[in-house]
């Protein structure tokens, strides 16, 4: 044991860095900016794994000023920003504007709001930030007012253990300024109602509203503690993640879904290789009816029913045979047992196998389990293509053409052209299909969601996506894009493994259905954006975009898991057709605030998001 605490203690010691703290995916500039460089061919980036820690990006911009001689004004200016961003993990104090420091040890501002701390010693650093924003959104409808505040810290001690928090509290209100008819009843809020109804089908990030008269509230906690070396970390935190090689949301884990607590484990030992692995503990939204507190109230006690328990472990093999090429492969399962299985603690293993020894023996279901594939190639200068499987369900029968069923996949595809034909010009496009029953499961606790929020693609089962995406930056700060986004939702099914209706009991016939046949939804959004950072972490952003969201009426005889409609007031089915039914699916994927044609207008400013 001795000697195995040696061996530790001199592993850590060996190189030292600092701040392994993830790095917020929505500041969009250093996240492009890394994409740049590495379809330049300056770095090698393993995007499939997001967000990058401090100590991560604090590396990659070394790289990248070694490289600096072939860089425009632009590029020079950039890389001059996000190191000064980033100085606490080069061993030196950032240099604001209005500020008070002694430039070796610590650093007030005030015109970019921020404390910076560190050691003569350097062997503990801190960054305490205060969090603003404001954004106003203006259509035919009315407004809306979106406003945060709060506040986050990080620390860094002996550059081997990294500690951070953060507190946003989030309200969006339109009580003064927009009609009750379209906000804020639960049905039209933008993100959703919980429990009763799935969220809207857009990008938002999602969230779970607490009580407000005024419109929507919500707060977003976050936060972790990492042990961490040049060979890797370990850690637990509360933090939004994405994997999967995508610019607008992966078909993996699209971080679209509310932060979920998990511990981490990540391991880089060479430069080809890289593994990664959590388990989360998720928010299933199923009430469990034997689990229970007992509350008194005026008139007796009552029972406040508790969630049942849901988890997921997953992993992720990152291969780099040679730069600019990775391919990754892993597996996950959602599981809702009464409590967490080790089994599941083990980082290397095919879930799918361990849970087969949990269940088979019982003839029971088995839990809810996937696995995945990305590869990413930059080989070709200025460009990145990538591509991604995931695999919900897998029989290879249903591969024959006499088999009806198909297997329960999607598959996402997207490049990116950086800097050619024309210099600080980014063209970007993505497109993902998921198939029938994909991210779902007869059992609704085990399905591939938390908090009710699909973890992969937001647009689901049965469902398109197609991202466009043109960028220019003509100096450094600012980006100015044109966005075309095409959400499209297909026949809506409930995967019921047994039919009633079919003949003795036979599998269902959900995933024998004919995939992308009928459209129920469609929103086509173009958008202009103009996004400038006054400095760090400081975006003044203003965006105008046209949506068209409408919905479609299904003509073909609907099947026992289909939904065409809600109940009645017996609670029996109701099958509705025409405009009815459109009306009916246009409620169910989006906020009254964006059906039918809109033109919105939107202005924002923010301090560290």
């Amino acid at each position: 044991m001795k000697r195995l605490l040696l061996f530790l203690l001199i592993a850590i010691s060996v190189t030292t860095y600092s701040q392994n703290i993830p790095v917020s995916m929505q500041y969009t500039q250093i996240y492009d900016f890394l994409d740049e460089m590495a379809a330049d061919g300056y770095i090698h980036l393993n995007s499939a794994i997001r967000p990058y820690t401090r100590k991560q990006i604090a590396e990659y911009l070394v790289q990248i000023e070694s490289k600096s001689t072939y860089f425009n004004k632009r590029q020079k200016q950039e890389l001059k920003f996000f190191m000064n961003e980033f100085a606490l993990e080069l061993d030196t104090i950032p240099d604001n504007w209005v500020e008070w420091t002694n430039r070796k040890t610590f650093n007030l501002s005030l015109a970019q709001p921020s404390f910076h701390y560190m050691t003569k010693e350097k062997n503990f650093k801190m960054t305490i930030r205060p969090i603003l924003g404001m954004d106003i959104y203006a259509s035919k409808k009315g407004g809306i007012i979106k406003r945060w505040y709060g506040a986050e810290i990080q620390a860094d001690i002996v550059s081997h253990v990294s500690i951070w928090g953060s507190l946003r509290d989030i309200s969006w209100n339109g009580t003064a300024l927009l009609s009750s008819k379209y906000y804020p009843s639960d049905v039209a809020k933008m993100y959703g109602a919980r429990l009763t109804r799935a969220p809207y089908l857009n990008n938002l990030p999602g969230a779970e509203y607490k009580e407000a008269t005024y419109g929507a509230d919500f707060s977003n906690s976050k936060g972790g503690i990492s042990l961490y070396s040049w060979w890797g970390s370990i850690g637990i935190q509360r933090e939004d993640i994405a994997w999967g090689d995508a610019y607008y949301a992966s078909n993996i884990l699209s971080g679209h879904n509310p932060a979920v607590p998990m511990i981490t484990l990540n391991l880089k030992p060479c430069r080809w290789f890289e593994f990664n692995y959590f388990h989360a503990w998720l928010e299933s939204n199923v009430i469990d009816s034997t689990n229970y507190y007992v509350e008194n109230t005026t008139i007796g006690t009552e029972r406040e029913y508790r969630p049942h328990n849901k988890f997921m472990a997953a992993n992720m093999f990152t291969f780099s045979p040679i730069k600019q090429l990775s391919f990754s492969f892993g597996n996950s399962i959602v599981y809702a047992e009464r409590s967490v299985r080790a089994e599941f603690f083990i980082p290397i293993a095919f879930y799918k196998s361990l849970d087969h020894l949990m269940t088979k023996g019982l003839g029971t279901e088995n839990q809810n389990s996937q696995v995945f594939f990305t590869i990413n190639t930059r080989n070709l200068r200025h460009t990145n293509f990538y591509a991604s499987l995931f695999v919900d369900e897998f029989s290879a029968s249903r591969l024959k053409k006499s088999n009806p069923q198909r297997n329960p996949i999607s598959y996402q595809v997207g490049m990116s052209v950086t800097n050619w034909p024309v210099k600080d010009l980014v063209l970007r496009a993505e497109f993902t299909r998921s198939y029938i029953a994909c991210y779902t499961h007869s059992i609704q606790t085990l399905t591939y969601a938390s908090n009710s929020y699909v973890m992969g693609n937001y647009m689901g089962d049965n469902a398109q996506n197609i991202y466009a995406e043109l960028t220019y930056r003509p100096v450094r700060g600012l980006k100015l894009s044109f966005t075309y986004v095409n959400d499209t939702k297909y026949n809506n099914y409930s995967y019921l493994r047994r039919d009633k209706s079919s003949p003795e009991g036979q599998i269902s016939q959900t995933i024998a259905q004919k995939p992308f046949a009928e459209k129920t939804y469609m929103n086509n959004t173009f958008s202009l954006n103009a996004l400038y950072e006054v400095f760090q972490n400081c975006y003044a952003v203003v965006n105008f975009s046209y949506n068209k969201a409408v919905g479609y009426a299904p003509t073909s005889t609907p099947i026992a898991s289909e939904d065409r409609g809600g109940v009645d007031e017996a609670g029996n089915r109701v099958v509705l057709e025409g405009t009815a039914l459109q009306n009916y699916y246009l409620s169910k994927f989006a906020p009254l605030y964006l059906q039918g044609s809109n033109f919105t207008f939107m202005a924002g400013l923010s301090f560290n998001f």
